[in-house]
Formats: structure tokens, sequence, C-alpha cells
């Protein structure tokens, strides 16, 4: 768990001398000098920035969820937010992870406000992760606080582990899904939600 973020009279997050030293020692491992004029301030940018990237610690995603409608004048069809750009980082390079998510949800007798799904989403996604986890967090998390019919989450990203290093192949894209309820056990169901998603 990450330590509290602390803020200098500057209004800048307070990097602690051995965050500092530890990005220090990488650059210097790297075949670089940490002390020459372009790097002198980078350990600190770059502290600021982890803390910055995975700010979703901080938080509980399920807090986004916690207030829904049920007026909604008897619709009771597919909700769907479609194409909702992410970022995140790989837990085994700490490279990025850049994509899109399509997040849909069958609702029983309640909705919540479309922004809140592409919260739950960032509050996972800025985290280290694996894609297959954030896939099944972002789908869990639905599913247990909406309890709807049937919740559908796929995420289609490209990660710098691979397009930067390793293998190095740009332009793969991977694709994870998490289906729960209707949308896993009846077939029509599924057709139908992974086709607005364009699936």
């Amino acid at each position: 768990m990450s330590d509290k973020v602390e803020l200098g009279p500057d209004g800048k997050v307070v990097v602690p001398d051995h965050v500092a030293d530890a990005v220090r020692t990488l650059i210097e491992w790297a075949g670089d000098d940490p002390a020459r004029e372009g790097l002198r301030d980078t350990p600190r940018r770059v502290a600021r920035a982890w803390k910055e990237y995975c700010q979703g610690y901080g938080e509980d995603p399920s807090v986004h969820l916690s207030r829904t409608f049920e007026e909604v004048g008897g619709y009771d069809e597919i909700v769907l937010l479609r194409d909702i750009p992410f970022q995140s980082h790989c837990e085994h390079h700490m490279a990025p992870i850049t994509g899109k998510a399509s997040i849909a949800y069958l609702p029983k007798d309640r909705v919540v406000g479309i922004s809140k799904l592409a919260r739950v989403l960032n509050g996972y996604a800025r985290r280290l992760q694996v894609q297959e986890r954030l896939t099944a967090e972002v789908a869990r998390c639905i599913w247990d606080n909406l309890q709807p019919h049937g919740v559908a989450v796929v995420i289609d990203a490209q990660h710098g582990c691979m397009t930067g290093r390793g293998v190095r192949t740009p332009g793969v894209g991977m694709v994870t899904s998490r289906l729960l309820g209707c949308f896993l056990d009846d077939e029509r169901s599924r057709k139908e939600v992974l086709s607005l998603m364009g699936y």
C-alpha cells in the first residue's frame, strides 16, 4: 500500500529522499549521469509521476457505484459505455498498458451515472496490473455493487513490455473479456452485447 501523500509549500508531492535515490540509482545503472543538468530533477519528477500513475491504490472503485437511480422510465435493456480510453502499467515490467474498454450491464431495477463506469475502470487501471485481472476486477465490482442481470467487460490494449522491449512487436493488441450473469449463461444475450461492443 502506498504512503500517504504529503504536499510541500509549492503544492507538489513531497518525494522522500530514499525514493528519489532509487530513481537516481536506476538512471546511473542504465548508463547515464544523474547529476547532469537535464537529469538533476528527474528522480523527483519520476517519483511524482509514479504517485499519479498509481493513485488507484488510494481509492475504492466501488464508491463510484454507491449512488444509483431507480426512475428510468421502465428502461430494461443493455446499458453500454463503449471505447473508454485508459492507461495502466504492467506489474511485470512497469511498462505502459494503453487501450480501451467497453463496459455493459443489464440492470435489474437501478442504473448508475455513466461516468461512474469509467471511474471504476480508472480506479483499477491506476495500479500495477495485468490485463486479465483488470478485466475481472471491473466486472466483479459492477456485479457486486449494482447486482444487475448481467455484466460484460471487454478490454483491448497494447502493452509496452511487448512493443518497446523483448519481442518488440508494435501494433499488437490483446483482448480480454469477462462475462457474468445472463451475458455468460444466455447465448443470445452474449451475442447481443458483444455485437453492440463491436466484437
